[in-house]
């Protein structure tokens, strides 16, 4: 089995992690370590989850990719949000999926173009994006009326992935705004865990790309 680590953004990433994507990626021979990561360190205590500069995303990965030299470190944070002072974030690129891209290679350069165990991944464009590519998987927690709702919003993209970037209209503020007592790490870990890695991989490009490159990863380096 090989080990991989993964540096989530927060509790529901390090639960997706713990309770679907792990025994997932078990049964493809990989072992999965998931770390929240530290915003701020001081002698006697850790501050975890949420970040608000690229400097501390990339200390934590600098970190874990030096401890772990023999072994992957990957991520789990949404594009929706990221610091401003994130490499890439301003280029302009012909679409959503090669601007995500060039900012996972230009990160993965900066943290450890020479050590090369780092496959940094973002969610796009949050992980409440993700919940769209199974609408029935809601229905413990929605009505009817709501079920279409989110139907509506679904066929109104091409993909989940694509469903908007704005304080408006993210996923999760139109997931909050139809189900105000929806919890992002209850419910949504549930509904994730309904539709399942791979109906998810089906429905999001970005999201499957992301599983492969781990499989093939492993794949690899037992050969």
């Amino acid at each position: 089995m090989k080990r991989l680590y993964i540096l989530c953004e927060g509790q529901t990433e390090d639960d997706f992690v713990n309770i679907i994507l792990g025994p997932y990626l078990q049964n493809m021979g990989i072992n999965t370590t998931s770390i929240i990561c530290t915003t701020k360190r001081t002698l006697t205590k850790k501050y975890k989850g949420g970040v608000s500069s690229y400097g501390k995303i990339k200390k934590e990965l600098v970190r874990l990719c030096s401890e772990h030299q023999n072994e992957m470190v990957t991520t789990m944070f949404d594009y929706y949000g990221l610091p401003h002072d994130t490499p890439g974030i301003n280029d302009d690129c012909c679409g959503i999926y090669e601007k995500i891209e060039n900012i996972e290679n230009l990160i993965m350069h900066d943290v450890n173009a020479s050590r090369g165990n780092l496959i940094f991944n973002l969610v796009l464009h949050e992980f409440e994006g993700l919940l769209f590519s199974e609408i029935s998987a809601f229905n413990n927690i929605a009505d009817n009326e709501t079920l279409a709702l989110f139907q509506g919003v679904r066929a109104s993209f091409k993909t989940p992935e694509h469903i908007n970037n704005l304080p408006e209209t993210a996923p999760s503020k139109r997931i909050k705004a139809a189900i105000p007592n929806y919890s992002k790490i209850h419910d949504g870990i549930e509904i994730a865990g309904r539709i399942g890695v791979d109906k998810i991989s089906r429905e999001c490009k970005h999201f499957k790309r992301w599983i492969c490159k781990l499989v093939d990863w492993a794949k690899d380096s037992t050969q």
